[in-house]
């Protein structure tokens, strides 16, 4: 049996607002729950009665109230939610107006800036006032290449504001990466900064937007915000962000049904073009705030932070805080930027008391020795969130042993095609090494054995068995939903199949053990890439790696490309050492057939491992849409390795 490695006070319980929720269920139904547990069997048995409860519960704005809560509840594709229901997203998010800090604004080189809420509202309504007067309405796409600044949340509450579809990309992409999303989305305004900074360096941004404007013919005007100095403006269609806006202290929230497009996401991109899939205002809004308030334990006076690039669902995440009321801090640059302390810093000087971050992240910060309890006041500090790819169970062990011991560390997991989490954390549970704590309110998540069959304690793929309000509404350039069928239900008829490979414990925990479609398969025996990981990840001489399984006469080997240190060599010694650790402490099987330095690793912008695209490679397969790729070079080191020739 797992030791927990952190339990919630009894004083924390009763506060969180979990708690609230499960006693207002009491007060105003009737219901009452012993624990967790039985409050989500109940949210997934009754989900109409569940998510309408989340409505009132967060006194969510709308005009017009819902008729019916679901409607073809047993059709995953066909289920609507809320129908009849009138609202918008933006008058959720800015119903404060007051002078409590909404956002601070953090840059590498850049002195903070502050925004309270009354003057985010006064700011989305001069930039809303000035997208409806150069055309923009409902439905309209209006897209940003944007750092992740102030100035970007204002764009996308202005075009929320109006009913218009708001879509961004991380301005780190290449031309061909933002071509591939923007050029299928044809949008009408383009924002974007004129650069950005990245380990203290300014990147000029223009030059690609020129190259973008020749080829999307569909955009009338670009707007640029200066970043760090005054821009000089020589592209044809642009104008100034100051000159821009319109003088205007009110908005004109545009109602819009519940399933009204909302946002427009994109896959990674590395194994065909990116499908665009579009989110509903409603579905976002309330899933969101069930994760952010219920989940988290989100309150008025936190201070939330996630590091995320607005080409990312944590993005679009984050920014619901605002609906909350709390302190959003936006930080734009490289975390370990002027050193590795940087983001524990910003925790420090901004009081974060929750804090969003990478599983990559932690193992680099353990790996640079950085102990930030002993460096950095963080008393503050109430929860640590962790996504992109599995938190090892080492990284658990030392965010308790050297970040700080009273805290709930929730590893959490979704994705861009929900854009939001199957399993999270939950303030009222303990927190166990390796596990996320719980699967979320009103998802009915379960994990498939290979005969189809619900399993506990068992790996399998993790599915999603109903409906829920934040799944997409549809795929763009998608008429008759071929797209969307292809990529969820075309393994279980009418469930939603992931793509995880997983293990849902007895305890209600969830362990995610890799991709589905990196799972290593040597013997016929599937082997998560995370549990190799899990083990590399112990020896300091490794700066990073990355597994995949090649064909071998008739069977799979398992193949680890390792990343040294610099200063080290991977010597036959070292490849026994690494052996022999992943034989004791997973299997024979886990064992790789060769070990291979390599001098890097490719990773998408989001920041996710592409073992896929290296396993094309070295196959001698073409890997497309290479722009989604962060180090889209590093995949030409994989290409014709004498060690793994197949003659």
């Amino acid at each position: 049996m797992k030791k927990a490695l952190w339990y919630p006070s009894e004083e924390r319980k009763r506060n969180a607002n979990m708690t609230q929720y499960m006693n207002s269920l009491s007060e105003t139904y009737g219901l009452t729950f012993r624990d967790y547990h039985e409050l989500y069997e109940w949210s997934v048995r009754n989900r109409e009665d569940f998510w309408s409860s989340l409505w009132h519960f967060f006194d969510v704005r709308a005009s017009r109230p819902y008729g019916t809560v679901l409607e073809n509840p047993d059709d995953m594709l066909k289920s609507r939610w809320f129908q009849g229901a009138t609202l918008n997203f933006a008058e959720n998010l800015l119903r404060h107006t007051d002078q409590h800090t909404a956002l601070v604004f953090k840059g590498e080189t850049q002195d903070p800036i502050y925004v309270t809420y009354g003057e985010l509202f006064r700011k989305a309504a001069s930039l809303a006032a000035s997208l409806k007067e150069c055309g923009v309405a409902a439905r309209d796409r209006v897209v940003g290449f944007m750092p992740n600044m102030i100035e970007t949340v204002v764009a996308m509450l202005a075009t929320a504001s109006l009913g218009a579809i708001w879509s961004s990309c991380s301005p780190d992409f290449g031309i061909k990466g933002v071509l591939d999303r923007f050029g299928q989305i044809e949008p009408k305004v383009l924002f974007t900064a004129d650069g950005y900074s990245y380990k203290g360096k300014r990147i000029d941004s223009l030059e690609k937007i020129s190259g973008i404007l020749e080829k999307i013919q569909s955009i009338e005007k670009v707007v640029v915000v200066p970043y760090a100095e005054e821009p000089t403006i020589t592209l044809p269609k642009a104008i100034h962000y100051e000159d821009f806006q319109t003088s205007a202290s009110s908005i004109q929230f545009e109602q819009v049904p519940f399933d009204h497009p909302l946002y427009i996401l994109y896959t990674s991109g590395t194994t065909g073009a990116p499908k665009c899939m579009v989110h509903g205002v409603g579905g976002t809004l309330l899933q969101h705030m069930k994760e952010l308030v219920l989940h988290t334990n989100l309150k008025r006076d936190d201070t939330i932070f996630y590091f995320t690039t607005c080409g990312w669902m944590m993005w679009n995440w984050l920014v619901s805080s605002l609906a909350v009321g709390s302190t959003v801090i936006l930080f734009d640059g490289n975390p370990f930027y002027p050193d590795e302390g940087a983001l524990f810093q910003l925790a420090e000087d901004t009081g974060l008391s929750v804090f969003g971050t990478s599983a990559k992240y932690l193992a680099e910060v353990e790996k640079a020795g950085l102990i930030p309890s002993k460096e950095f006041d963080l008393n503050a500090l109430q929860t640590i969130l962790s996504t992109g790819s599995p938190l090892s169970v080492e990284s658990f062990d030392y965010v308790y042993r050297s970040i700080r011991e009273d805290v709930q560390l929730s590893s959490i997991s979704g994705g861009s095609d929900i854009i939001s989490c199957f399993a999270l954390g939950c303030p009222l549970l303990p927190v166990y090494p390796g596990e996320l704590q719980c699967r979320g309110l009103g998802m009915k998540v379960e994990v498939l054995d290979e005969n189809q069959k619900s399993v506990v304690n068992r790996k399998g793929d993790l599915v999603c068995a109903a409906s829920f309000p934040s799944q997409p509404i549809f795929f763009w350039n998608d008429p008759y939903s071929e797209k969307y069928k292809n990529a969820y239900f075309d393994v279980v008829d009418n469930v939603w199949v992931h793509g995880d490979f997983a293990e849902i414990t007895d305890h209600g925990g969830v362990i995610i053990y890799g991709r589905s479609d990196a799972t290593l398969n040597p013997g016929g025996v599937r082997i998560g890439t995370a549990e190799i990981y899990r083990e590399v990840d112990t020896f300091p001489e490794v700066v990073d790696s990355i597994v995949v399984g090649q064909p071998w006469r008739g069977d799979v080997r398992v193949i680890l490309f390792v990343k040294m240190r610099e200063g080290t060599t991977l010597t036959d010694q070292m490849k026994d050492k690494v052996r022999k650790t992943i034989q004791e402490n997973c299997s024979p099987r886990h064992v790789p057939s060769k070990i291979i330095g390599i001098e890097d690793i490719p990773y998408t912008i989001s920041g996710k491992k592409v073992e896929v695209a290296v396993r094309k490679i070295i196959e001698g397969r073409p890997v497309y849409n290479r722009d989604a790729l962060s180090n889209p070079e590093a995949l030409d080191l994989y290409r014709d390795i004498p060690e793994l020739s197949t003659e």
